[in-house]
């Protein structure tokens, strides 16, 4: 069996997952993605296993796959680079790994926030410059924070608001009643109840049509002056035109993100150049405890479906 691997943090990161993998037999094949469709079709035609990233999964490429792939694993929970639908159409199964990382992106959450309200870049660069700079930063506590998205991480989000002393107002399709009453989080009835209420609004919401460029100049004018917002879900959930207009003017405070529309970015891309933007390099999970969790199960799914045996999360079915 030949197995592709691209994802890098689990190749980079120590862990008893890769013995799990090793002692199967595979002929691996490393790469460091992100990978662009054109190398994925260069990769793609005799490869048995893919554990991969956020590489773009694209028809062209499953299509080339056939008739070897027989199974795609994908180390993390975003399928938004697979092309699902294609997939499941040629019947190869995608697994991946829910229930991993929402620890991680929560607590990178506010790590984003915190140094944005307390100017936390601003002083660690000024005092090592050997200047005694310093900004006043406000209080979390006593915000309301609106949560885009009440999944694994929306969760984990209110959890450590309410702990802040914070007022957690989220949106989300699919409702959790026992678990907003547990954690007194109040349910907004529209994007646009989120929008006016929030001092700030972390975005937790897998990327769809419905979801692309939600937070554009439409939405921005709705929202509260001086809004922050953090992003630890996908980039292009944000217009990144409008946005960054809206930071320009101060209409937005700030912005922390650990996602972009293009990863990695441009060195020109703009949200890497504004004072009022903290971007991080999509590193919200790459924790040791996260990698660990992520890369085992994304191993044991590649072993289960090679093995002719049911994996343990599979997101298509046929």
């Amino acid at each position: 069996m030949r197995v592709l691997l691209t994802t890098t943090s689990f190749q980079d990161t120590p862990g008893s997952f890769h013995e799990l993998l090793a002692s199967k037999g595979y002929e691996l094949i490393h790469e460091r993605g992100p990978l662009p469709e054109s190398r994925m079709l260069e990769l793609m035609g005799d490869i048995d296993g893919l554990l991969c990233g956020d590489d773009a999964i694209t028809r062209a490429v499953l299509q080339k796959s056939l008739p070897h792939l027989k199974v795609l694993s994908k180390y993390g929970i975003g399928l938004d680079k697979i092309d699902l639908k294609a997939a499941t159409e040629l019947k190869i199964p995608v697994c991946f790994t829910p229930g991993v990382n929402h620890t991680a992106v929560a607590e990178q959450t506010f790590l984003l926030l915190l140094a944005l309200e307390k100017n936390f870049l601003y002083a660690v660069d000024a005092t090592r410059q050997g200047q005694w700079k310093r900004k006043t930063g406000h209080e979390i506590m006593g915000k309301t924070i609106g949560i885009i998205g009440l999944g694994r991480i929306g969760k984990e989000v209110a959890i450590r608001a309410r702990a802040f002393g914070m007022t957690p107002l989220a949106y989300d399709i699919q409702w959790d009643d026992a678990f907003a009453a547990a954690h007194s989080v109040q349910r907004a009835p529209s994007f646009d109840a989120i929008f006016a209420a929030a001092d700030y609004i972390s975005l937790h919401t897998n990327l769809t049509p419905q979801t692309r460029g939600l937070i554009n100049a439409a939405a921005i004018a709705k929202m509260k002056q001086g809004v922050i917002l953090i992003n630890c879900a996908r980039g292009e959930i944000v217009h990144t035109p409008d946005l960054l207009a809206a930071l320009r003017s101060g209409r937005v405070a700030g912005y922390g993100a650990d996602v972009l529309d293009h990863e990695p970015p441009p060195p020109d891309h703009p949200f890497l150049h504004e004072p009022n933007c903290i971007i991080t390099p999509h590193v919200s999970s790459r924790t040791f405890e996260s990698v660990q969790r992520q890369a085992t199960m994304s191993v044991k799914n590649l072993i289960a479906v090679l093995d002719g045996q049911k994996p343990l999360a599979q997101a298509n079915s046929f």
